[in-house]
């Protein structure tokens, strides 16, 4: 059996789930979300938590099964507590800020970028070089969090750019002066 399958997800009080046919749905306080079992899966809600069960031991049911509990565990954390993604911009001149529903960059380039904000997500930006992401969808917080980054990446000779707050940079030494 599958090691994170077969383990039950707790449903706080403060959760409301439901599950009707292949759809799972979760409502807390951060929000509501759906999600439609993977392949394979079945849920059912006991003694106030979800347990996960496939249909067979083939290897394609085994990864379905840790799949569906691992997501059906992230929905219920999410809408009782949220997730949150912070990143770091480094860099003379450098920053960002939130416009409506539109984060704008400068990050030395021409052009400023203005990325929109999905549904969902709230951004906000101290000091104009932190950005914090927050939300009730693990997978789109994450999401946001690496397009953001991914307009300019962190350079390993000067560590400018755009990095996760508890990001490690290895920095490279530059050409020696004989």
């Amino acid at each position: 059996m599958s090691r994170v399958g077969k383990k039950p997800v707790p449903v706080p009080d403060a959760v409301k789930v439901a599950i009707n046919g292949r759809t799972f749905t979760a409502e807390g306080p951060k929000g509501k979300l759906e999600l439609e079992l993977p392949e394979r899966t079945t849920a059912a809600l006991e003694e106030g938590s979800v347990v996960v069960a496939r249909e067979n031991d083939e290897k394609r049911s085994k990864a379905m099964h840790g799949l569906a509990r691992s997501l059906i565990n992230n929905m219920v954390i999410g809408v009782e507590k949220g997730f949150v993604k912070k990143l770091e911009i480094h860099g003379v001149g450098f920053k960002a800020a939130v416009q409506g529903q539109v984060i704008n960059l400068q990050l030395g380039y021409s052009h400023d970028i203005n990325y929109p904000i999905p549904q969902g997500i709230n951004v906000t930006v101290e000091s104009s070089t932190q950005i914090t992401i927050e939300g009730s969808d693990k997978a789109l917080v994450g999401k946001v969090a690496a397009e953001v980054r991914s307009f300019y990446p962190v350079e390993p000779y000067k560590g400018k750019g755009v990095r996760y707050s508890d990001e490690d940079v290895v920095r490279k030494q530059g050409k020696q002066v004989q």
